[in-house]
């Protein structure tokens, strides 16, 4: 929860930003969260506290990584509830997806992030949980147009928030010394 959040100084989080975030006036102007930094910094961690902020706020809230979106999508595609799946990524106030543009998309994917994207923009909210910043994510993409659509609606008003640290937040917090 956000209240448990680790400032420690060398993350360079802006606490006010993320206390101001969890007030939720992003979810009620639809915008959207870039989460990005290094395996371990805790953007996962992040993303659920501000999700559970959200809920709190009695927003629906759903947390998906993206590939279990696209595995999800796929398997709906062949059993004919493709429409209805899609549904559930479209409708939360706040979607929550982790490891983004960690893998190269197929065409068929990057079209269902499309289509992900236009339904949200405007309409919901998104954070995104990313090693990589937008730029990094037109390589993931094999149409560069339909690469461009994606990162315009996912970054256009959205909060940018970089984590850093020169150690994970799993060592950090390691038992085992």
């Amino acid at each position: 929860c956000i209240e448990n959040i680790d400032y420690y100084p060398d993350r360079k989080l802006d606490r006010e930003k993320i206390i101001g975030l969890s007030t939720c006036n992003y979810i009620r102007e639809h915008q959207n969260i870039l989460l990005l930094g290094a395996t371990g910094c805790g953007k996962t961690y992040i993303a659920c506290a501000l999700g559970i902020a959200a809920a709190r706020n009695f927003f629906r809230v759903k947390y998906v990584r993206l590939q279990d979106l696209l595995t999800d999508l796929k398997i709906a595609r062949a059993g004919n509830t493709f429409p209805k799946a899609m549904l559930q990524y479209k409708k939360p106030a706040l979607l929550i997806i982790d490891e983004w543009m960690r893998y190269p998309l197929s065409e068929m994917e990057s079209r269902d992030v499309l289509e992900i994207a236009d339904a949200r923009y405007h309409k919901g909210s998104t954070i995104l949980c990313s090693q990589f910043d937008v730029p990094g994510w037109v390589e993931q993409v094999p149409n560069k147009l339909t690469a461009d659509a994606i990162c315009d609606r996912f970054a256009h008003d959205s909060h940018k928030i970089i984590i850093e640290g020169d150690d994970s937040m799993r060592k950090r917090k390691s038992t085992i010394q």
